[in-house]
């Protein structure tokens, strides 16, 4: 099995779909931003790495549901199904005073299978960890958020923050992969149960 850039031991997963709509009691007037992250071995070709979507807003229609619909589409070629790419969301909107603080970062996988597929992503945002913390956060209007996103789907280092639940974002995903199957990994829809494949990496729970 070969490593090239085209050769046999290359195989291809290509994602596209929707950020549809997301859940945050007691919020409005939110956006949201992705990235997709992903192991050492895969390669994006085609396609957006990173997007931000518009600001949407409840409705009579939709009382308690944000509806985004902002498509995302992008392709990998890989040697390894290690690593296999997740995706990360954040949402913000406006607090109090106006500014933009984070209302939820949630991670998830993109599907193994080829078809189509929903996710459902329970989101959380990290807490302060002591009281002169919170009222500074809550007095200065800044809230604890990450630096970079993509820690949400790295676990090093995440069991010593504190975050709490919040809200949930419902994506669809179409998936399309190419070669899979040549290189000996078996990703039919009857093996969900029981991956053939060597992921290391899990999608982690907080």
């Amino acid at each position: 099995m070969t490593a090239g850039g085209g050769g046999p031991g290359v195989f291809l997963v290509a994602v596209n779909g929707q950020i549809e709509s997301g859940e945050f009691p007691g919020f409005d007037d939110l956006y949201c931003k992705f990235c997709f992250v992903y192991g050492q071995d895969w390669v994006p070709t085609a396609g957006l790495e990173e997007g931000i979507s518009q600001i949407t807003s409840k409705s009579d229609v939709s009382p308690t549901t944000l509806i985004w619909n902002f498509p995302i589409e992008i392709t990998f070629k890989s040697t390894n199904p290690s690593g296999w790419p997740q995706i990360v969301i954040s949402v913000y909107g406006p607090d109090f005073f106006g500014n933009d603080v984070v209302r939820g970062y949630g991670a998830v996988h993109v599907p193994f299978t080829p078809g189509r597929h929903k996710r459902t992503i329970a989101m959380f945002v990290p807490e302060s960890t002591s009281r002169l913390q919170k009222f500074t956060s809550w007095f200065t209007g800044r809230r604890p958020e990450f630096t970079d996103p993509k820690v949400v789907a790295q676990g090093e280092g995440r069991e010593v923050t504190r975050v709490r639940s919040q809200g949930f974002v419902t994506i669809s995903f179409n998936v399309v992969t190419k070669d899979i199957k040549k290189l000996g990994y078996d990703v039919s829809p009857t093996d969900m149960q029981t991956p053939c494949m060597p992921i290391t990496e899990g999608i982690h729970k907080y």
